[in-house]
């Protein structure tokens, strides 16, 4: 298979990562059990990974392809190594903020590297729209590891047992670390006479474009959505639902799972249906799910929920949101970084990354001020604003994409 150690290294990557950046759902559900933290100081955890991957990424993106993208992942390698035993040996609320900061400023790196990657491995345009899609549902099913994992360690009896997961997560990065070092796959370092400075003030130049302008938008967004459910569907289940902390966790692996199969079937949808036709339908339907689906978390019995048999129909339907939400964001940065010219995929790559952070950031927060405030049954409510924004701007990317392609035929 052509690329084959540059495209294993792109899936192990994002796989690894997955589990540990968003596991941030089960670590806030966490931290007000364990830990006795609110709602709102629990939903500071987002922010301690995504400002952090923002501003890595935002200072990175120009600079990576001078340092080598092998040796930038190594580094983070080694970096949430160290970041798996602080909270091991730590077992703190401020061991989960050091684990989080240590983890995003090691992602920023991380994907920055696949997504320009992606555009050494793909062929054309449909080629990088569907692996696109192939390696978000890998980062996906990476999720699912993480809501299969940590409920397996969780103990009435022994209360420090979950933290067990650290180690397995600290062995398991230590092998892609040694799999990534052994393994010839990177790109020669950029050849350029450009100061660090000039090349960041390029990047920054390319938000200039309307096209980059939007996709910023889009990216902030798009993932203000998907965190903020994401990250407080476990705790919606537990308090909302009264499902019981395990149950709570496992019963979230199905928005994981239903994201990860919306991705992988969207790289071969993508390829019969144009993209712009297929996410507006997918945002209409994730809109009516929420209008529609969420008025049944209202008036449920206050008994906890121990037994699969007992949870209510929202528990399995809600999280199918994962299915309408998942082809929207590998398509639109597939769509971006198609139509930017390839040495500047790093740095767009950068601006995306920066801008989903913020989102991600966002969109916890908000969730996690309206859990407290107005309650969980209608936080949820919130996500149908950033995605009527999405369906506007999604619009105007497709026209803007058309009008480029004229002027370039």
């Amino acid at each position: 298979m052509k690329n084959l150690g540059i495209k294993l290294a792109l899936f192990i990557n994002y796989f690894v990562f997955a589990a540990l950046l968003n596991s941030v759902g089960l670590l806030i559900q966490k931290s007000q059990n364990v830990y006795g933290i609110t709602e709102s100081k629990a939903s500071v955890l987002e922010p301690a990974k995504d400002l952090t991957i923002a501003l890595v990424a935002f200072l990175i993106g120009s600079f990576l392809p001078k340092l080598g993208y092998k040796k930038g992942m190594l580094i983070s390698y080694a970096l949430v190594f160290l970041g798996c035993f602080i909270m091991y040996f730590g077992n703190s609320f401020w061991s989960v903020i050091l684990l989080f900061a240590c983890t995003g400023f090691s992602f920023a790196i991380i994907k920055v590297s696949v997504l320009a990657l992606i555009g050494v491995v793909a062929d054309n345009e449909s080629d990088h729209k569907s692996f696109m899609s192939y390696i978000e549902s890998v980062f996906m099913l990476g999720i699912v590891f993480a809501y299969v994992i940590f409920p397996m360690f969780y103990s009435e009896t022994d209360p420090n047992a979950w933290l067990t997961v650290y180690l397995i997560l600290a062995g398991l990065i230590a092998i892609v670390f040694l799999f990534i070092l052994f393994s010839n796959f990177d790109l020669p370092k950029a050849e350029t006479t450009k100061s660090v400075a000039e090349d960041f003030k390029d990047m920054i130049q390319l938000m200039r474009r309307p096209l980059l302008i939007l996709f910023a938008v889009f990216a902030f967004m798009y993932v203000m959505t998907e965190q903020g459910i994401m990250s407080w569907l476990p705790t919606f289940n537990q308090k909302v639902l009264h499902l019981s902390e395990k149950l709570a966790g496992q019963m979230a692996v199905i928005l994981m799972l239903s994201i990860a199969f919306g991705r992988f079937v969207s790289g071969i949808i993508v390829k019969k249906i144009h993209w712009y036709v297929y996410l507006t339908v997918c945002l209409i339907a994730a809109a009516c799910l929420v209008i529609f689906v969420l008025p049944m978390a209202s008036n449920l019995a206050v008994t906890e929920i121990k037994k699969l048999s007992d949870v209510p129909l929202i528990g399995f339907v809600f999280p199918l949101i994962g299915l309408f939400l998942a082809p929207i964001y590998p398509l639109i940065n597939s769509t971006i970084l198609s139509a930017t010219e390839k040495q500047s995929h790093s740095s767009v790559a950068g601006i995306l990354t920066f801008f989903s952070a913020f989102g991600g950031t966002c969109g916890s927060v908000i969730i996690g001020y309206l859990f407290q405030n107005v309650g969980g049954h209608k936080a949820f409510y919130f996500s149908l604003i950033p995605m009527t924004v999405l369906i506007i701007v999604i619009c105007f990317i497709n026209k803007i994409n058309k009008k480029s392609k004229l002027n370039a035929a």
